[in-house]
């Protein structure tokens, strides 16, 4: 008779056997309808992600369905270095995530965004990558809602801005640049800011503030922030890993006694 832990192993195996289908379905969907650079930086690691969910599924269903103790064994070799890799990333998300805050700017409704204030290994991979990234930042139009609407300058200051936005949509509030439109700013005669982003600011669209240290920052506000939102899921997903480890080596001792006692019943 087949032992529950081999049946309960097969049956969470097989759920996520089924989710893996729609995650490798839906790589294939966003390699066929990107249309930018960013979109297209997101299909690989879906596929890849969906074929290795695939794969470990099928070695649980056959190891401990079938009998196969060799491929159960690999299965929980697999699951064994998924858990402690993802272990390990959950712990150096909260460490590079832990530093880092927009800053209040007075009788204005939005924050400001500093580079130097993240950790030095979120500002080394966004400096490595920023030309991808800013081609990415423009072709997604995060600064579209501002650049159509005409909003007086009290309402511009009043009204709230996301991390992206306000580091990458204007300049610095310490360039002290006139305000025209909420894209279009105007520079003093003489400069009263050592900010470097200062010089970075252009009036034209696709150039904006996107190469300002405040629209690295913004991004990494948001990374930050999204990190620590997977770190919290990461927690709960090793949770999960850990009860289906623990039964997936009890369903391994199983096929190990079974085989054992057929070598001795039929020698």
């Amino acid at each position: 008779m087949v032992r529950c832990s081999n049946n309960l192993v097969g049956i969470l195996n097989i759920i996520t056997f089924l989710l893996s289908i729609p995650i490798i379905g839906g790589g294939i969907w966003l390699s066929r309808q990107a249309n930018t650079e960013c979109e297209r930086f997101l299909d690989t690691p879906v596929i890849i992600l969906g074929v290795f969910i695939l794969l470990v599924s099928l070695a649980g269903i056959i190891g401990s369905c079938c009998r196969v103790t060799w491929l159960l064994w690999v299965y929980l070799l697999v699951m064994f270095l998924l858990i402690l890799l993802l272990f390990c990333f959950t712990i150096f998300a909260f460490v590079v995530t832990n530093r880092g805050a927009g800053h209040a700017i007075s009788q204005k409704g939005y924050k400001e965004y500093r580079l130097g204030d993240y950790s030095n290994w979120l500002q080394n991979r966004v400096n490595g990558h920023w030309t991808r990234i800013r081609s990415c930042l423009v072709d997604s139009n995060i600064c579209q809602r501002l650049l159509e609407a005409n909003t007086p300058v009290e309402e511009f200051y009043r009204g709230h801005l996301s991390a992206l936005q306000s580091g990458c949509c204007k300049p610095p509030d310490d360039c002290h640049f006139q305000y025209v439109s909420p894209t279009n700013w105007t520079q003093a005669t003489t400069p009263t800011s050592a900010n470097p982003d200062c010089r970075e600011w252009s009036n034209d669209r696709r150039v904006l503030c996107y190469n300002c240290d405040s629209c690295k920052a913004g991004l990494l506000d948001n990374v930050k922030s999204d990190w620590k939102r997977v770190a919290v899921i990461n927690i709960v997903f090793l949770v999960f890993l850990i009860i289906v480890y623990s039964v997936g080596c009890c369903a391994f001792r199983n096929n190990r006694e079974d085989n054992a006692w057929k070598g001795r019943s039929y020698p």
